[in-house]
């Protein structure tokens, strides 16, 4: 006859359970309320953060699956339940590492996580595309990786990577981002994202807002939202050099700046507008993204479409603006799978990885990525005193 487990085995192995919008186990978070065990079998009653939890399932599966490991012939049950408001405020305080009042976590000295603001001077130059892809190639080197659309007005992160309909969990005041699983990612098997199209009532809702307001919904994506332990953070900027780009200087002064933008002189030069911008908020502008940068036809010839040499002058010119090597960090090529994947949510690093696209952005996210922070470009804070 087969042994009766103990409480204390049942709930280590619950801690092989992981929250899969939180991520971290549900021991850790408090979740697990009562195990009650007999002869023939075992309940757990899990406690949700909230009712309309939408993996609830999920964390039924992998529950049942983690007590039938070490017992097999019981049968096991998981009774949900939800969390009290002081049960909600204590995983708040011991996921914000006892900190009550709400901060921006990534402005901090002591992150290590990587900010890239990805700009553009104008429209259209397939900046989201460059985004989406980034943090796809990332997290497939095995990077825990989040995406903030900081783009207000033209949100389209959440459609461009499969989850427009998906909306945020909210516990109290604090806010879980939406994690999209990336397949053959060894380390982190999705990228968490965040927008605000996602916070809307309704998905058509036109966002009207100034200044101010705008200014207030980046600091909420940064410090409202719970990301935990991230390596890289995207944020997807809305072209030229207004509110949110002041706003992220601001806030986010560590944040290295890649700017994108297409072949052509006419777009060239509104993007050193973008790379200026940053520099007069010190931030440190690291490398220009040139796309749409040719088409190879079916024949094998390599046609320039619009032009050429657009991120090469951009390059050279904010290299002497402002004063430290700003390098090319790839031609991304026009290709239909790109622009298929950004409309079916599909990005192109994850669905066609030995496409000429994904290999250049691939290339992008490792140069990117592999650098060892600078100081060239940056401010150190520092101020002129007076001689003794």
């Amino acid at each position: 006859m087969a042994s009766v487990p103990t409480e204390e085995q049942v709930r280590e192995a619950l801690a092989s359970v992981v929250d899969p919008e939180i991520k971290r186990p549900v021991t850790e978070l408090g979740m697990v309320d009562t195990v009650t065990i007999d002869d023939t079998s075992i309940t757990v009653r899990l406690l949700l953060t909230v009712s309309g939890c939408p993996l609830k399932d999920t964390l039924t599966r992998d529950t049942t699956a983690a007590v039938e490991k070490i017992a097999p012939t019981h049968t096991v049950h998981v009774d949900l339940g939800v969390m009290t408001d002081e049960q909600r405020k204590s995983m708040r305080e011991m996921l914000r590492g006892g900190q009550t009042e709400r901060e921006i976590p990534f402005a901090q000295p002591g992150s290590l996580t990587k900010v890239y603001a990805i700009a553009s001077g104008k429209g259209g130059v397939g900046k989201s595309s460059v985004t989406v892809n980034l943090a796809v190639a990332m997290a497939r080197s095995g990077l825990k990786v989040g995406i903030v659309d900081a783009d207000i007005y033209g949100h389209s992160i959440p459609d461009m990577m499969g989850v427009g309909d998906r909306r945020p969990t909210q516990v109290d005041d604090m806010i879980l981002p939406v994690p999209v699983e990336v397949p053959d990612s060894p380390a982190a098997p999705d990228v968490k994202v965040m927008s605000i199209g996602m916070l809307k009532p309704k998905r058509d809702q036109v966002v009207a807002w100034r200044g101010p307001m705008l200014d207030r919904a980046l600091v909420q994506m940064l410090s409202d939202v719970f990301w935990g332990d991230l390596d890289a953070l995207l944020l997807d900027l809305p072209p030229g050099t207004g509110d949110m780009a002041i706003s992220l200087g601001q806030h986010l002064a560590n944040a290295e700046v890649v700017v994108v933008t297409t072949p052509q002189q006419a777009a060239a030069q509104v993007a050193e507008r973008a790379g200026t911008m940053a520099s007069m908020m010190h931030q440190r502008v690291v490398g220009i993204v040139e796309n749409m940068s040719y088409l190879i036809t079916p024949g094998g010839e390599r046609l320039e479409v619009f032009g050429s040499g657009g991120a090469d002058a951009v390059a050279k010119t904010l290299g002497e603006r402002l004063g430290h090597d700003v390098p090319v960090l790839g031609k991304v090529p026009l290709e239909e799978q790109l622009r298929v994947g950004g409309d079916d949510g599909r990005p192109i690093v994850a669905t066609h990885p030995g496409s000429e696209s994904a290999k250049v952005l691939q290339q992008v996210a490792d140069t990117l990525t592999g650098r060892s922070r600078g100081l060239a470009g940056m401010q150190l804070g520092l101020a002129p005193v007076g001689r003794l």
